[in-house]
């Protein structure tokens, strides 16, 4: 089963991936306010879920908001590629840089690491991690071949692709890593973006300018 969420004024979509067993992946929690986080907790106790993994696409402050509440309420410590910890570690820094000013938002320590060629086997599935700098240095997205789906951050949208222009952003790196995966995975997947609706790699081969 899975659930998206959008939170947050930036309408960041947070998603809950969760088996028969009541086992739940949470990929990128964007839950700043408390009634977004009561909207979580309510949805969790409803399905009678048990969260067990936070993964992160990446560390821009939007994805990571709830990150500390999953900490504090589940025991959750977020998973990330290396080369975004010193966004995760500096979120309010971060805020500061990208839109002038911050919120007192605390980053929780940090979960396991993810790589390339190291899947992460949670809550019955298996996440394969692609690299997809570009948007951040350690932006990844996150290919669940049992459900034929990827969770791809802020790095492929529907017909468009993220943004380059904040610090550690690279367009043509980003064009190139998406070409990657896009050769990669079957166009049949469907893509779970950061913000706005869902697409296919199908669709985004033929209509998204960036790619084709």
């Amino acid at each position: 089963m899975l659930k998206t969420f959008t939170f947050n004024p930036l309408a960041e979509n947070t998603y809950v991936l969760s088996n028969e067993d009541g086992e739940a992946v949470v990929i990128d929690c964007g839950a700043l306010y408390p009634n977004e986080q009561e909207e979580m907790v309510a949805y969790f106790t409803a399905h009678k879920l048990t969260p067990v993994a936070h993964l992160l696409t990446h560390a821009h402050f939007d994805h990571v908001f709830g990150a500390d509440f999953l900490y504090q309420n589940y025991g959750l410590k977020p998973c990330v590629h290396a080369s975004d910890l010193p966004l995760l570690s500096n979120i309010q820094e971060q805020m500061r840089a990208l839109i002038g000013h911050s919120l007192r938002v605390a980053s929780p320590p940090v979960g396991d690491l993810l790589e390339e060629g190291k899947p992460v086997v949670k809550g019955g599935f298996s996440f394969d991690v692609i690299p997809c700098p570009g948007h951040t240095p350690g932006g990844v997205c996150l290919y669940v071949a049992s459900q034929k789906l990827v969770f791809s951050g802020d790095s492929l949208f529907r017909e468009s692709i993220g943004r380059t222009d904040f610090p550690g952003g690279n367009h043509w790196q980003l064009i190139k890593s998406l070409h990657t995966i896009i050769k990669k995975l079957p166009g049949d997947t469907m893509v779970y973006p950061g913000h706005g609706p869902v697409t296919s790699i199908a669709h985004e081969c033929e209509f998204n300018n960036f790619l084709n």
